[in-house]
């Protein structure tokens, strides 16, 4: 079975952060696998083990990306893919990101592919499903549990606090929810395999893209930090005179 999987490099919002303009200071940030997509990563790593084949670890960034992929690697991974656009684009979208992972997946004999749900950068959640329209394969996103029986495919899908069930077929584009696994750890052994697994790097040039075909859909107009909000109020007094102050302030509100 041929095993994809959709990496992001992120921010580690666990360690402080510098903002300047509304915009983080990535030279004094500390950079993590996506947690969604550690999801996706031990997801695949458990389909391979139980039906064969080959884990393939892809995203889209610079050399500073190679990190994250081998950690993945030392997950359990079989091999990653480094598309570098560093030197060729100065920003992107959705649309230029799931354009280039649709173009080096488009002649790949693909059978499943797994992303993270949304990334805790951006939270848009549109990689995964463009990048299977590009494909024209099946996706459902958040699931929380995956069983493949030969070529079928049933999936629990997390639905605002309840859950969907759905049957389908492979080829399958699939996003991770949290709940879906527990991602392991990468251990000592992984570390010194994952030096020798094969990481393959790539340009545009070498997916037959130019600049122009994924320049970027959408534009930043502004970026700010929520408004501070006020403190709260404990009323006093009576409780009645309480509920008539309160009736008062929400009228106010309203």
């Amino acid at each position: 079975m041929n095993i994809f999987v959709l990496l992001k490099r992120t921010f580690d919002t666990e360690e402080r952060l510098t903002i300047s303009e509304g915009r983080i200071m990535e030279d004094d940030a500390e950079f993590i696998i996506n947690p969604y997509d550690e999801y996706a990563i031990e997801e695949a790593i458990r389909v391979r083990d139980e039906h064969g084949g080959e884990v393939n670890i892809v995203t889209v960034g610079d050399e500073d990306a190679e990190k994250q992929l081998r950690t993945a690697l030392a997950m359990g991974a079989d091999r990653a893919t480094l598309i570098d656009i560093e030197d060729e684009l100065e920003e992107t979208d959705a649309f230029s990101i799931s354009t280039i992972v649709g173009e080096f997946l488009k002649d790949k004999e693909v059978d499943l592919i797994l992303a993270g749900n949304v990334a805790i950068d951006g939270g848009s959640g549109q990689i995964g499903p463009r990048v299977a329209d590009i494909l024209d394969i099946p996706y459902i996103t958040t699931i929380t549990k995956l069983t493949i029986e030969g070529e079928n495919v049933m999936v629990t899908k997390d639905v605002e606090g309840d859950s969907e069930i759905i049957e389908t077929k492979l080829p399958l584009l699939v996003t991770a929810q949290q709940g879906l696994n527990d991602p392991r750890y990468p251990s000592l052994p992984g570390i010194m395999k994952a030096k020798k697994k094969p990481l393959d790097e790539l340009e545009l040039d070498d997916l037959d893209l130019e600049e122009a075909d994924v320049q970027v859909k959408t534009k930043t107009v502004e970026i700010f930090l929520p408004p501070k909000k006020d403190e709260g109020r404990i009323l006093q007094g009576e409780l009645k005179d309480q509920v008539k102050e309160l009736g008062t302030l929400l009228t106010k509100v309203l």
